[in-house]
């Protein structure tokens, strides 16, 4: 469950996107846009994002997303004010799918999406982090698991929080609330890099140039085989992982890249 500290929202004109989108070549940004609540992921939200993802995943030109927030904050979770004007179980099951939709397409898209962290990541925003493929976070992030504190766990976001840190790690967080910083989440695994606020998108462009840097085939199929395995067993996931890196010895990036490395040259993706 996810929690967005800000009661009272400042009028918005209807015509705002809760989601902007950039595009430059392969790179796509998406900006969460509602820097004045601490972009919360509302029901308005959840279905703008998603409804960008999706048309980002079919979409071969694109290879790297950044997902980041507008303003003072990456994202502060969902919207209480929204929340607590239902009463209906089915409203909440509702809703959270949508937010557990949301997280699983990041993950299943073939795109690599790096989280662009400043400011407050809390709750489903923590969970935002923690679901996308890489993060990196403003020297004065500060992340926390904080549903707690208004006696409502963060079962949602411990799903994705349990996969990216060490098991007392993500239980402190969860039942503390306590924020913790950029560094120590880059210390834990879920942040990768930690940058001067001045610095952060250059350190995100960056990591996304060394991303651009490597063969398509590569990249996709290596995103899919990383969440597939995981849910193995061990047996199952050497039998699957030797499955995906033989197809992938087909493809042509592959002779490609071996050819290049033996010939001591720049290798030229096909993409195939």
């Amino acid at each position: 469950m996810a929690l967005s500290p800000s009661a009272q929202h400042p009028a918005v004109a209807e015509d705002t996107p809760f989601v902007l989108r950039e595009q430059d070549g392969p790179v796509v940004r998406l900006t969460l846009n509602r820097p004045a609540s601490l972009n919360p992921l509302s029901e308005e939200m959840l279905e703008a994002l998603m409804e960008e993802l999706k048309d980002i995943e079919s979409d071969s030109g694109i290879r790297v997303v950044v997902l980041g927030g507008a303003g003072r904050a990456f994202c502060a979770g969902h919207n209480l004010k929204q929340m607590r004007a239902q009463s209906n179980k089915d409203y909440f099951v509702e809703l959270f799918r949508a937010c557990s939709a949301v997280m699983l397409t990041l993950t299943a898209m073939p795109q690599i999406v790096i989280a662009r962290v400043q400011g407050l990541a809390t709750a489903a925003g923590c969970q935002l982090v923690a679901s996308c493929d890489l993060a990196v976070a403003a020297e004065d992030a500060r992340l926390a698991t904080s549903g707690i504190n208004t006696g409502l766990f963060c079962s949602t976001p411990s799903v994705a929080l349990s996969r990216n840190v060490p098991r007392k790690a993500a239980f402190e967080m969860l039942f503390t609330g306590e924020f913790i910083s950029a560094e120590e989440a880059r210390r834990l695994g879920l942040i990768n890099r930690v940058a001067p606020v001045e610095y952060l998108d250059e350190v995100v462009n960056e990591l996304a140039g060394v991303i651009l840097d490597k063969s398509p085939v590569a990249v996709t199929t290596g995103k899919q085989m990383f969440y597939r395995q995981l849910e193995m067993g061990l047996t199952d996931a050497y039998d699957f992982a030797g499955e995906a890196m033989a197809e992938n010895m087909m493809a042509e990036d592959a002779r490609e890249g071996i050819d290049a490395f033996i010939q001591k040259r720049p290798p030229h993706w096909r993409g195939r």
